[in-house]
């Protein structure tokens, strides 16, 4: 463990404690700037990992990430964001923590050395080729994430290794791999730090990109929002202002017509259809509303 990036000691930060509030502060945010630029290294390998998923995905399958500690809090935080944001199905995107729920607020002791837990969590969603397994581990060598992609790979599911070191054990064990190398973190071998703020960069990337290939906005925006809420609902007659230029009254009506639904409520108005053409053509169109537009008679 000491020969990786993420567990170096910084000499230059050995009295870091003797500092001033203001100059601790200054110096975290001087090394958080490298974060973003060590993201950018790994855009051609991250949008290929998207489009194997998004191919997948689009046939049915699940993304799945796997991972322990802060990876896999953030794993299970992207994947609960999604059925919100997209109106994806909760099985849609499935987040797995070594140790299960009650580590996402305390650890779980000895959980993260456990491949054969990974095994058990994964075989009891009964992984099938069109499914992907992410395994996140900051250090790349974490055995539940480990054991993740092992056992999605032996399933036939497309695998990804992210991962804060280079030439990991996870980026060899998996399909594709992405390696964020951020460096020592601040206090050194808290991997909650820069190594946690790259994988969410990344996480962001994989669902938010996957879901736009997959037609779940137009353009910018989230025309698949489920309102479920007074702010929700507000959103969604933004959204629908927003993409069509109508006015409230009609918007309203159309949104009514509609029971709420964003994406049909535009094709009603842009598409100049009712409410069960604008279903029918966008379930012939896969949910894709330019596609479901330009069919609109």
């Amino acid at each position: 463990m000491g020969t990786l990036a993420t567990e170096e000691f910084r000499p230059d930060l050995a009295d870091v404690d003797t500092w001033p509030t203001l100059d601790i502060a200054r110096a975290m945010n001087a090394g958080d700037r490298a974060v973003p630029e060590a993201v950018a290294a790994q855009l051609p390998r991250i949008a290929a990992a998207v489009d194997a998923i998004a191919a997948r995905m689009a046939r049915g399958g699940r993304l799945v990430y796997a991972g322990a500690g802060t990876a896999g809090r953030l794993g299970v935080l992207d994947a609960s964001e999604c059925p919100p944001t997209f109106n994806a199905d909760p099985s849609q995107v499935v987040g797995l923590i070594a140790g299960g729920p009650d580590a996402l607020v305390r650890s779980v002791e000895g959980a993260e050395d456990s491949a054969a837990l990974a095994h058990e969590d994964l075989k009891a969603l009964g992984l099938s080729e069109r499914d992907t397994v992410v395994g996140v581990s900051a250090s790349g060598r974490t055995p539940y994430a480990l054991g993740a992609v092992e056992y999605g790979r032996d399933a036939g599911a497309l695998t990804v290794g992210l991962a804060c070191n280079t030439g990991s054990a996870l980026a060899a064990a998996a399909d594709l791999a992405v390696e964020v190398v951020v460096g020592p973190e601040f206090i050194s071998g808290s991997t909650r730090l820069k190594s946690g703020t790259a994988q969410k960069l990344v996480l962001n990337m994989i669902s938010t990109i996957t879901m736009i290939r997959l037609g779940k906005t137009y353009g910018n925006l989230m025309v698949d929002v489920r309102a479920t809420n007074a702010k929700l609902r507000a959103r969604s007659h933004r959204i629908v202002a927003q993409a069509t230029g109508a006015s409230d009254e009609e918007i309203a009506r159309a949104l009514e017509a509609t029971g709420g639904e964003v994406k049909h409520a535009v094709l009603v108005l842009l598409g100049g259809v009712d409410a069960p053409t604008a279903a029918r053509l966008l379930a012939e169109h896969h949910g894709h509303l330019r596609a479901a537009l330009a069919a609109a008679p």
